[in-house]
């Protein structure tokens, strides 16, 4: 992970640049964010999915998905 986070650096950089990115680079860079943001994502869920909260009681309940509204 820490290769794409210098690459998109990288990129980022470059495309403040007069010469800015290719199609090509441009691509790449799109890839690589999603990828990111998917992994930050999947880690934080990853936390809250065993995160539990103590109540006044001293009592630890795990913290339940909050239903989605359609």
């Amino acid at each position: 992970m820490s290769l794409d986070i210098n690459r998109i650096n990288e990129l980022a950089r470059k495309s403040k640049t007069p010469e800015g990115l290719t199609e090509e680079e441009k691509k790449e860079q799109t890839v690589l964010r999603r990828a990111y943001i998917d992994s930050v994502v999947g880690n934080l869920r990853g936390s809250l999915d065993n995160t539990y909260v103590v109540d006044g009681s001293g009592e630890a309940k795990k913290l339940e998905p909050k239903p989605k509204n359609k």
